[in-house]
């Protein structure tokens, strides 16, 4: 069953749909968030500003007045980030199946849903794919919210099994902004074994993932390209440990990208990559065995009380890896506290 479309989403889809909604709002309108883009990064013009609506569905954030992305606290069984707008007003992932499909789009893979945090295994169940015994990530409350040069929003969810009882909670921090000319968004998540013991099973169904827009796969026609930071590319990334990914591909005849970072104090760092040609680009830090192959290991188990932290930047970007200048971008990342 589709998610019906957020109020933000439906305030510009005009007759085209969310995929399309930002890339056709206007030739002045296009140029403008161009011109702030770049603006952000040779310091000739002030800052993007970001504000914050609460919707329906969430909370919707705008960068000088354009919809970057909506926080959507259920969607199937989880919190997501959709439509994720980069620069240009391209929407950067997928649309389906929360909105209509677009070009080069599969249907396959309901529950990967634009931008989400789950897991495949916690204490046996399935957070992963949207099956009948599988679990839920139910939105508890915003804890934060913040506008300025910079948005923030903080939540709390509680993960809970089909029985109904909660297994763990999270508390996950967004950061949206602007550096070296890229858009960014900054992932902070703890997980908190609140409710007993908690085990994440050694599976590739795994964990921080985004399902990029179709022309931008690997195996579109012309299609995409992935290099990490250790120079793997393409389908050889799968699998591997890096500090990065970037995905790079067409989007209405330009080239942009999406990168996810690994912040060194995160928990399993370097994680190993779950990115695929078809557009799934998930970072994994529980995951060994499908990668090396082997028998499985015990996963990662919290005893009572105990925590795990986990930091990713999301970078959306113009051009390729070294056009966009990725490394450096990391080393700033990597040096942020």
């Amino acid at each position: 069953m589709r998610t019906r479309l957020s109020e933000a989403a439906r305030g510009g889809l005009f007759t085209f749909g969310l995929g399309l909604t930002l890339a056709v709002v206007g030739t002045a309108s296009t140029h403008a968030r161009g011109e702030s883009d770049r603006a952000s990064s040779n310091g000739d013009s002030p800052a993007a500003q970001y504000t914050v609506k609460a919707t329906p569905e969430g909370k919707a954030v705008y960068r000088d007045g354009e919809l970057l992305t909506e926080y959507i606290t259920l969607s199937g069984r989880k919190p997501i980030l959709w439509p994720v707008i980069g620069p240009d007003g391209v929407a950067m992932t997928r649309s389906y199946p929360m909105g209509p499909t677009k070009e080069q789009e599969r249907e396959d893979h309901i529950h990967h849903r634009s931008f989400w945090f789950t897991h495949g295994e916690v204490n046996g169940i399935d957070f992963w794919a949207e099956t009948e015994n599988g679990g839920t990530t139910k939105h508890r409350e915003f804890t934060a919210v913040e506008e300025g040069s910079t948005a923030k929003i903080s939540t709390t969810n509680d993960w809970v099994g089909p029985d109904g009882k909660r297994v763990l909670s999270d508390e996950r921090t967004l950061v949206f902004g602007d550096d070296g000319g890229h858009r960014y968004i900054d992932v902070d998540i703890t997980l908190k074994a609140t409710d007993g013991p908690v085990h994440f099973g050694d599976t590739k169904e795994g964990s921080f993932g985004l399902r990029l827009a179709g022309t931008m796969k690997l195996d579109a026609e012309p299609g995409g390209s992935i290099l990490t930071s250790r120079g793997v590319k393409d389908a050889k990334a799968w699998g591997t440990e890096a500090e990065w990914v970037d995905y790079v591909g067409p989007i209405d005849g330009k080239t942009y990208g999406v990168t996810i970072m690994n912040h060194p104090s995160s928990f399993g760092f370097p994680n190993r990559w779950h990115v695929r040609s078809y557009g799934l680009f998930a970072a994994n830090p529980f995951g060994q065995y499908h990668f090396t192959g082997g028998e499985p290991t015990d996963g990662v188990r919290l005893e009572a009380g105990d925590s795990l932290r986990l930091r990713y930047r999301v970078v959306l970007h113009r051009g390729d890896s070294e056009q966009a200048q990725i490394a450096q971008a990391w080393k700033r990342y990597e040096a942020t506290e």
